[in-house]
């Protein structure tokens, strides 16, 4: 997710936001964070991480959408745009240039995207790329109130019917909202005042699952991790702040186990990338 306000946030000196509710969450929550990193390594404990292909393949899927240049942005006008350069008709080879910014599309948000002096792209490692999947389905929620959150007891929810979310998890909320991903103005939801409209994770569930469960990432089928009327980026803020990474724009949530996948995040490293696009899969 990109617009003019995470610059502002990820530039603003650590004053600007001191004695913030936010600032603080970060603060413990990453020191939790990164503490339960350590003691884990960059596998999950014995037993808790399920092997990439259990008992054999069964299953796999893409999450990833074609980047076209008609993928809705988080803000109009970052669209991405592409010309052919040279073609096999006349020089023999065919060859496209492409203009982006790395938060279009299925893409990735690396903990620098929002955390001063956070891990970019090319830092991200191999063993965080590959790691066991559950999916928080708020669809029929979503339909209604197309601002809810994933929340705490969301989670509780899915536990005491899938079972404990993995530690090192990649956590994922299938809101349904791929299928507006055709109109650019519905997926973004805006408003009369320009104000977003879309579901993602509530900065409660973000530090409950960075607290209690040690998970990797957070990935969702909108636009942002946060929802899309917020103006602070709390789940943002935290989770990057943690060390973690964000997944945003995924596909074909509803067409995966709800546990017991394992997903592929083929990361470009961009150089100095604050993230960037990635083919991401889910097998099981």
């Amino acid at each position: 997710m990109c617009t003019e306000k995470c610059f502002e946030l990820t530039q603003a000196p650590a004053a600007r936001r001191a004695g913030s509710s936010v600032s603080r969450r970060v603060a413990l929550v990453g020191g939790a964070a990164v503490a339960a990193s350590a003691a884990l390594g960059s596998t999950a404990q014995a037993g808790e991480r399920a092997p990439a292909f259990p008992g054999g393949r069964h299953g796999l899927r893409d999450l990833t959408y074609p980047l076209t240049t008609t993928f809705p942005a988080f803000t109009p006008g970052e669209e991405a745009v592409r010309r052919t350069v040279v073609t096999i008709e006349n020089d023999g080879y065919y060859l496209q240039e492409w203009r982006i910014i790395e938060h279009i599309g299925t893409h990735v948000d690396a903990p620098g995207h929002f955390t001063l002096g956070g891990r970019l792209a090319p830092e991200l490692q191999p063993s965080e790329l590959v790691v066991p999947a559950v999916v928080i389905d708020i669809a029929d929620r979503a339909a209604q109130d197309p601002d809810t959150v994933v929340t705490v007891e969301d989670l509780r929810a899915f536990e005491r019917r899938h079972g404990r979310i993995p530690r090192d998890a990649a956590v994922l909320m299938y809101s349904g909202w791929g299928a507006k991903v055709a109109d650019a103005d519905a997926y973004r939801g805006a408003d009369a005042a320009g104000t977003l409209h879309f579901p993602g994770f509530g900065a409660d569930a973000c530090e409950w699952l960075l607290r209690r469960r040690g998970i990797r990432s957070l990935g969702v089928d909108t636009l942002s991790i946060d929802q899309g009327n917020s103006t602070t980026f709390d789940t943002h803020l935290i989770l990057t702040g943690a060390d973690r990474y964000g997944l945003e724009n995924l596909a074909n949530l509803d067409r995966i186990p709800k546990r017991g996948a394992t997903i592929f995040v083929g990361l470009i490293p961009y150089e100095q990338g604050s993230g960037g696009q990635a083919r991401i899969f889910a097998s099981w």
